[in-house]
């Protein structure tokens, strides 16, 4: 049985790959959308306004490109990522100068440039090099502040989760002196490809322990995840809401199956799902420790399969579980559902205590999308703990400028990515040397002068969110506190 007749024949499903420029013209102009072949939907489902049926348009566009450039992109950031470790691994711009000078001078085979090892605990990836900080900041964890010692805890295992497991193991082991669980990659039964990654930590310091599992954001050149993140299918499980169809796919759906809530995973061609082997992890873990809890958190994608994780344990009804949910932690986070399915979840966080917290940078891009769309798309449910570019933080029922792309927002947007070019060279004079940004960082600010927002949505000020904003006004904020501003 399909998805489609499991969750009730309610759903909105785009099939790019079937649609010809012919096609998108046609969809600008008529709101039937269960007339095209692109589009599968009830015929009930229609797109009345026009902006409704642009965002459909852009969004099948993108992934139209996004499935032609995959190749490329993979090429390029391959590259990348090689060239970026072979300068670090040969002590820079001189120093792999000063090797490969060595190699002519003495012939063939003679002299040392030495290729980084991919799978080594020092190879890092395009996000390791935005931002080289590893160890927790100690006067965090000194001050015994709960709260911002999640927040922050919780984004560095964000940040790590891009990295290879060698790199993680020795960072939370050596540096953190904590327990590294591993690094998980889980298969897509939808893009049929091992998409999803989460690594498993473990604070054993604290009373009582903390279980930390953090999902891997979108890859940059990574084009099945940037075609996760653009697609705007969704599902409507009953009784839940809308759901974003990319986010549950990556999760665990099951193609013929939808979301039962036992599978037998040793039946796929030794497949496994984020969802259902992660459930089973922590189950073993806390069974192991039953004094301990667990935190969920994620950036950018990672923080939405976050917070579905979590919708999917109360859809099983998993009271063991979520008991001992301590919080979940997202940075950058886009929307999920619709306003049905933040009802949904905003009832379970209150039902079983658990913290919703969903952090915003600035003018950070990601949070801002999909487009808040009450009735055909997504809305964000809970507070946004949202911070400034001078790290100042407020709880506001949703960020400034919530759909992004508006006119009104084009200076400020740029006034501020010009202000944070600048912020990066003297930071490090008032706060430290491990508030300068890299070159690489400082690359990726002055393209943030073009397209505001993309910046912003990287690791480093997230980072910087944690360790620098003040969390005061926060600190017992609970998904009830503010249900009546949602």
């Amino acid at each position: 049985m399909s998805c489609k007749e499991l969750f009730g024949g309610t759903y909105l499903l785009l099939n790019p790959q079937e649609a010809t420029l012919l096609d998108l013209l046609r969809l600008l102009f008529s709101s039937k959308l269960q007339n095209r072949s692109f589009i599968e939907c009830p015929v009930d489902i229609k797109a009345e306004e026009f902006r409704q049926r642009w965002l459909l348009f852009t969004s099948i566009v993108a992934q139209k490109l996004l499935f032609t450039s995959g190749n490329t992109m993979k090429m390029v950031g391959g590259n990348l990522e090689l060239w970026l470790n072979t300068l670090s691994s040969n002590g820079g711009f001189l120093g792999l100068f000063k090797n490969k000078l060595k190699v002519l001078k003495r012939g063939c085979g003679a002299g040392k440039v030495i290729t980084p090892d991919a799978s080594s605990a020092t190879f890092m990836s395009v996000a390791g090099f935005l931002d080289y900080r590893v160890d927790l900041d100690k006067s965090i964890q000194d001050k015994n502040d709960d709260a911002k010692y999640k927040a922050l805890l919780s984004m560095m295992a964000s940040k790590f989760s891009y990295e290879n497991e060698e790199y993680v193991g020795n960072a939370i082991r050596n540096h953190w002196h904590m327990k590294f669980w591993g690094l998980y990659s889980f298969w897509n039964d939808f893009q049929e490809l091992w998409s999803t990654k989460a690594i498993i930590l473990q604070d054993t310091k604290t009373k009582p322990n903390l279980i930390v599992v953090a999902f891997r954001g979108t890859q940059p050149f990574n084009s099945a995840q940037w075609i996760t993140d653009v697609d705007l299918s969704w599902y409507e499980l009953p009784n839940v809401g809308k759901i974003h169809s990319g986010f549950m796919k990556a999760l665990g759906l099951q193609k013929n199956g939808g979301w039962p809530k036992e599978i037998d995973q040793t039946s796929k061609s030794n497949h496994i799902y984020a969802y259902y082997t992660l459930r089973e992890e922590l189950k073993t873990m806390l069974h192991a420790n039953e004094d301990a809890k667990f935190i969920v958190t994620g950036h950018s994608l990672g923080g939405a399969l976050a917070i579905l994780f979590a919708a999917i344990l109360t859809l099983h009804e998993e009271a063991w579980l979520l008991d001992k949910l301590e919080g979940v932690y997202t940075f950058g986070q886009p929307r999920v559902g619709d306003q049905a399915f933040g009802d949904f979840m905003k009832e379970s966080m209150r039902k079983y205590d658990v913290k919703y917290r969903r952090y915003v940078y600035c003018n950070d891009l990601v949070p801002r999308i999909p487009y808040e769309d009450k009735t055909l798309f997504f809305k964000h449910f809970g507070p946004s703990l949202y911070f400034n570019s001078l790290y100042q933080g407020q709880v506001l029922e949703e960020e400034p400028n919530k759909n992004y792309f508006s006119v009104l927002w084009v200076i400020p947007k740029i006034l501020n990515a010009v202000w944070e070019l600048v912020r990066g060279f003297f930071l490090p004079l008032v706060k430290g040397k491990e508030y300068k940004d890299t070159w690489l960082m400082t690359l990726a600010r002055f393209v943030g002068l073009i397209i505001p927002g993309v910046s912003a949505h990287l690791p480093p000020d997230y980072v910087n969110v944690t360790r620098l904003g003040s969390l005061r006004e926060i600190q017992d904020l609970s998904v009830s506190e503010t249900s009546k501003t949602d």
